[in-house]
């Protein structure tokens, strides 16, 4: 029941044209275009220096972008932005180019090239969401803000290590224009989502006037009807 409500909160976010604040997010700065956007049930560990990652850790959804500069078919560089609603100034980045890629694909001996990168990390993702029993994801944090998001999949009898990438903390003076995006984000959606519930009030007071008295005196028994 609460994933519907929140699948239909999005639904009502999504037919108001936002385009011109989310062009303001300072992750675009470099050209990138946003290829994924979602919240992601994350394992949350932390590894101490001299110790090895907490055995059991935390569930919470982080919100998860994948950009990408060029197409998503042909990349010539990726990125993957960590950020959690709960904490502000929670913000790790993963950056990767071809290069880069290259010496991962040698390490972790990878079977995908990186024009295909963008598409995996989208399916395997989704599957995180759409099948958190037999996909994780596992983020492991080192004091010194290093962190490793490992993609494991659960095949019953073994977990499978799938892909790794390494992150960092972003730095606090791009976490302070992160916030500030997110924060002026937040306010001017509510100013939009504002001015049209005053033109619907106004709609509804020349078509019902009594209608408009009764969802003003008890919105929540009206909408739950």
């Amino acid at each position: 029941m609460q994933d519907e409500r929140l699948d239909r909160a999005d639904s009502i976010l999504n037919s108001f044209d936002f385009s011109a604040i989310e062009e303001m997010d300072p992750s675009l700065g470099e050209g990138h275009h946003v290829s994924y956007d979602r919240e992601v049930p994350f394992e949350l560990r932390i590894q101490d220096t001299g110790s090895g990652p907490q055995e059991v850790g935390t569930l919470e959804a982080i919100k998860i972008k994948v950009l990408v500069l060029g197409d998503d078919s042909n990349p010539r560089h990726v990125k993957v932005e960590l950020t959690s609603e709960n904490d502000l100034f929670f913000h790790y980045i993963h950056s990767l180019d071809e290069a880069g890629f290259r010496r991962m694909q040698e390490s972790q001996k990878l079977m995908i090239e990186f024009s295909e990168l963008p598409t995996i990390l989208v399916r395997m993702l989704n599957a995180c969401i759409k099948e958190p029993h037999s996909f994780l994801a596992v983020f492991i944090m080192h004091r010194d803000g290093r962190a490793r998001l490992d993609f494991i999949q659960n095949i019953e009898y073994k977990f499978i290590e799938l892909l790794s990438l390494d992150f960092v903390a972003t730095p606090e003076e791009l976490v302070r224009q992160q916030i500030t995006f997110r924060y002026n984000s937040v306010k001017s959606k509510l100013a939009i989502l504002q001015a049209r519930l005053q033109d619907i009030s106004a709609l509804i007071k020349v078509k019902n006037p009594s209608l408009l008295l009764q969802l003003q005196r008890n919105p929540k028994k009206s909408t739950t009807k």
